[in-house]
């Protein structure tokens, strides 16, 4: 009974988490215009009142703060999707938008707002940000294996983007012009996937799961979510051989550490290369 029980809530918290980062991505959404927004509005509304009432039953109390991470996922990516700062930022700094500069900017600044927004929230529910995985846990290992990871993807970032992520006449000095973009980038974006994903997510799941389930539960949306980037040299072998099994040594490290630096700095490592490709093709 106990393990039926297990497999029920792993479905139903694997279809939320495909609803919410799968249909509503804030990448690639499956509806637009009118459509989308209210469409959101209604999911997430309907989350908030399921994790509200979830509070105050007796019986389902245990299981509000994942309905509610839901909701603050929802409204985050949502946020984040719609209201796009970035095009007032450009003029008033005179950047370009398709340049280096620019894609920096949007993606610091949509990262940035998705985590206010989860930390605000996340505040509201009662929550301390160290449930998020923001803590310093075993810092020494999470540091060591990020920056290991920065160290072996600097050393090799021309031949992987060039293999792998569409990399086009790389050299050195083409690229070390890029370095502060492609650092404010990929840090951004590690920063915002590992919240919203996965520190939003883990500690409330895994008393109920356990770790392996819950890490599966977190891979497959995320994994789904980057099925419509176009910035692999081949999509079939970046998404089963490369980013699953990076997803889950993110989730692995989190727990391992039992904080979030780890996995933001191995996370931000793995995305230079893509981050290099993208540039090159500007």
């Amino acid at each position: 009974m106990k393990n039926l029980q297990r497999m029920g809530l792993f479905l139903l918290f694997l279809a939320c988490g495909m609803l919410v980062f799968g249909v509503f991505s804030h990448y690639y959404p499956f509806y637009s215009g009118i459509t989308d927004k209210v469409s959101r509005i209604v999911v997430a509304s309907i989350f908030l009142v399921l994790a509200l009432l979830a509070r105050r039953s007796e019986r389902f109390n245990k299981y509000w703060l994942i309905l509610f991470a839901y909701f603050t996922a929802l409204t985050a990516i949502s946020i984040d999707y719609h209201l796009g700062l970035s095009k007032w930022i450009y003029p008033i700094f005179g950047i370009i938008e398709h340049s280096p500069a620019g894609l920096a900017v949007n993606k610091f600044e949509s990262s940035l707002l998705g985590i206010v927004v989860v930390l605000m929230l996340n505040r509201l529910a009662g929550q301390s940000v160290g449930s998020l995985y923001i803590r310093r846990g075993n810092l020494r290992l999470g540091l060591t294996v990020g920056l290991v990871a920065f160290a072996v993807m600097i050393v090799t970032v021309i031949p992987v983007t060039e293999s792998s992520f569409k990399g086009e006449n790389l050299t050195w000095a083409r690229i070390l012009p890029w370095a502060p973009s492609v650092l404010v980038f990929v840090l951004a974006n590690a920063s915002n996937e590992e919240l919203i994903f996965r520190g939003l997510f883990i500690g409330k799941m895994e008393p109920f799961l356990g770790k392996f389930a819950t890490n599966i539960i977190t891979t497959i949306p995320f994994v789904f979510v980057h099925s419509y980037t176009g910035y692999a040299t081949d999509q079939t072998v970046f998404l089963a051989l490369q980013l699953l099994p990076l997803s889950l040594a993110w989730c692995w490290l989190m727990q391992k550490t039992n904080s979030i630096w780890g996995s933001i700095l191995f996370h931000a490592a793995m995305d230079i290369p893509i981050a290099v490709g993208i540039y090159s093709g500007l």
